[in-house]
Formats: C-alpha cells, structure tokens, sequence
C-alpha cells in the first residue's frame, strides 16, 4: 500500500503533537485562578502554539492539495471512504478555524498577539467588549468540536489497525515500512 510523503507525515505529527500539547495547555491555564505570573506565561505559550499550529496547517494544506494522499484499499467500503473524506474536510476546517477564534478573541479582549514575543500580528479588530464573549465562547467551543473529530480520527485509525488489519494506518506512521 502506497505511504504518505515524508512532509506529510512530519507535517501530521508536528500538528498532533501542537494541537493536543495547545489544547491541553488550554485547558489548564483556564483552570489557574487569578492572574498569576504563571498563567500570563501559559497563555503566551498558548497563543504562540496556536500561531504555529496556523503556519503549519497552511503547510500541510498546500501540500495535500499540491499532491494527492494515497488511496484507500479495494476492500474499504465506500461509505467508510466517504466518511473519512468528510472527517479529514472538518479537521482541516477546525485546524483554521480554532487558532483564527483564539486569534480574534484575543484582539476582542484588547490583547494583541506577538508572536514568540517579538513579531506582534496586526490588530484586524478593535478591543470589543461585546463581541469578546461570544468570540470566547466560539474559540471554547470549536475547541471541543476539533477535540471530538481528533478522538474520531484516532478511534478510526485504531479500527483499521486492530480490526480491519488493511494499513491504513501503516501509510501515516513514521517508522513503517507498510
């Protein structure tokens, strides 16, 4: 069975390696009361993580559409194949999507985002009062949508591992020879 490129794979784990390690960040630097030090740092990790998980999204979709991923096997079914184009259509959207909230409500708040400290982005949106909570709320919600499609994906990629044993998932490892 034929194997994804060498930078499609790396540009796939680089990505699930930012967007679990962001996510994760996400979620503990909320839980943090106050406005320590150490959260302030947590959420400059975070937006830097989600700054690099939009440069790097970019990368991998101009890759894909540059070069076409590796069929899938005869015996899928073809409701199975659709279903992972869908799946895969979504991920991408939620790839863009989540960093662009964070990005906007981080603007909405009146906190621009200088990215690694030293390249401030532009500020595309005023400090908005109104709309930061419901962008807040968009960014807390689209998170939790790419966290469902990123178990789904991985869930589907068990499936073909252990119980269809078709390699499917042998194409995307970085060690394979599958």
């Amino acid at each position: 069975m034929q194997r994804y490129s060498l930078p499609a794979i790396v540009l796939h784990w680089l990505l699930a390696l930012l967007i679990i390690g962001t996510f994760t960040l996400g979620l503990v630097m909320t839980d943090i009361p106050g406005l320590t030090p150490t959260k302030l740092r947590y959420f400059s990790w975070h937006k830097w993580a989600g700054v690099t998980v939009l440069a790097l999204a970019t990368l991998r979709l101009l890759w894909r559409l540059r070069r076409r991923p590796p069929a899938y096997p005869g015996s899928m079914p073809a409701w199975e194949g659709r279903a992972a184009h869908a799946l895969h259509a979504l991920l991408y959207v939620a790839m863009f999507a989540v960093p662009l909230s964070g990005y906007f409500y981080s603007l909405a708040a009146g906190v621009p985002v200088v990215y690694f400290g030293l390249f401030p982005l532009p500020t595309l949106i005023e400090a908005d009062p109104v709309l930061k909570p419901v962008l807040g709320a968009l960014h807390y919600w689209l998170n939790m949508g790419l966290a469902a499609l990123v178990a789904l994906h991985v869930l589907a990629a068990f499936k073909h591992l252990l119980i269809d044993r078709d390699g499917i998932m042998g194409r995307m490892l970085p060690f394979s020879t599958k």
